[in-house]
């Protein structure tokens, strides 16, 4: 019997609430069911990406310290002491089932600047490649108020974009979007389905109820919206019903799905096409044309005949012909001056010319629209 199974990537995004089920400690029974899931959809080929709150709270546990001041040092402090603690539990948990974990800890600085932003890409691509699971966090230990993304609802939305995830799973302490607040309205009525993020979908968000978490139904629905836009599907759901994670991921009835009609793919290469300054030219030869225009391939070095203008690794470029008609836009994964160097040699060629690489393509075909 034909199935439509096909493999994703997901971002689990637990909440403090999730991890210590209302408590002042983590909840190790919770953390268990939930790798249990996790390592099952692995094993069926997905990808699984855990973006984890909780070391504050993993760090008052460990310090015996349940009522101290929530000062900023004091919250840096303990976010320095929790997410040793945090993580040691991610590790032993999913070492249960023979898989490795990767820590990621990211502030806004990181996901702002374009050559961060693909360092972290390709940090997260190549754990994904090896079959390991990124256990990501906000480095809360040294982000001021200037550069935190603010939450791990928003955080989650980032990592999203930064993996071309096909779904994102907000587990939280609430069954889902209602049409009223369910905590003091008895007629509020679970919302199973939305296909467009209006005003009235962001003014039905509440407030934060947990002491622990910094997120509320409000920073959801923000990081519904930046997901939704770049084409992937939002599942707000209990973190704590029977295999959330599994039936969001198979597509049953859980909580809120945020359906959306394009791919992640198609709506970065729109953004590369339509939502960003151009920066520089690279132009190519014959071969290279034929394979982006004809065989959908990336750019080489090997194609490449010369480099205009001065970009950084990270900005979008445009790739003309030898008579210069443009042909495609592209995210360029070495700056111009690197580019320049490298241009006509073979991929393998790459790092003995520079002493390092990025990978052995110039831009890669899922960075490149063509015009």
């Amino acid at each position: 019997m034909k199935t439509d199974f096909k493999i994703k990537t997901i971002v689990v995004k637990l909440g403090t609430s999730v991890l210590t089920s209302g408590t002042a400690k983590l909840d190790r029974a919770q953390m268990v069911e939930i790798v249990r899931q996790c390592a099952l959809l692995h094993k069926q080929g997905h990808h699984i990406i855990v973006v984890t709150s909780g070391a504050i709270a993993a760090g008052k546990e460990h310090l015996n310290m349940p009522d101290i001041e929530p000062t900023i040092a004091n919250k840096q402090m303990l976010a320095a002491v929790g997410q040793g603690q945090l993580i040691r539990e991610w590790e032993n948990l999913f070492w249960i089932y023979g898989l490795h974990v990767g820590q990621m800890l990211l502030t806004r600085a990181d996901l702002d600047d374009k050559v961060r932003f693909l360092n972290a890409r390709d940090t997260l691509n190549t754990l994904l490649s090896h079959r390991i699971i990124p256990i990501i966090n906000e480095n809360d230990a040294v982000a001021t108020r200037e550069i935190k993304v603010g939450d791990n609802d928003n955080l989650s939305a980032l990592v999203g974009l930064l993996a071309d995830a096909d779904q994102l799973l907000l587990l939280t302490d609430q069954t889902g979007l209602f049409t009223a607040d369910p905590r003091s309205n008895p007629d509020a009525k679970l919302i199973p389905e939305i296909d467009k993020i209006t005003d009235q979908i962001h003014a039905l968000a509440g407030g934060s109820v947990g002491g622990l978490g910094t997120g509320g139904m409000a920073t959801k629905i923000e990081s519904a919206t930046v997901a939704h836009r770049a084409g992937i599907e939002v599942v707000i759901a209990s973190g704590h019903r029977k295999n959330v994670i599994i039936d969001a991921a198979e597509n049953k009835p859980v909580g809120t799905r945020f359906i959306t009609e394009h791919s992640s793919l198609e709506a970065r290469k729109n953004w590369i096409f339509a939502g960003s300054r151009v920066a520089g030219k690279i132009i190519v030869d014959d071969g290279a044309q034929q394979a982006i225009v004809k065989s959908g391939g990336s750019l080489l070095a090997k194609g490449i005949v010369e480099v205009q203008d001065t970009f950084l690794r990270g900005y979008v470029v445009v790739i003309c012909n030898q008579i210069g008609d443009e042909i495609a836009r592209g995210v360029a994964r070495y700056k111009s001056i690197d580019i320049d160097k490298i241009k006509g040699l073979h991929s393998d060629q790459i790092e003995e010319t520079l002493g390092y690489e990025y990978g052995r393509v110039v831009i890669h075909r899922d960075d490149l629209v063509l015009l």
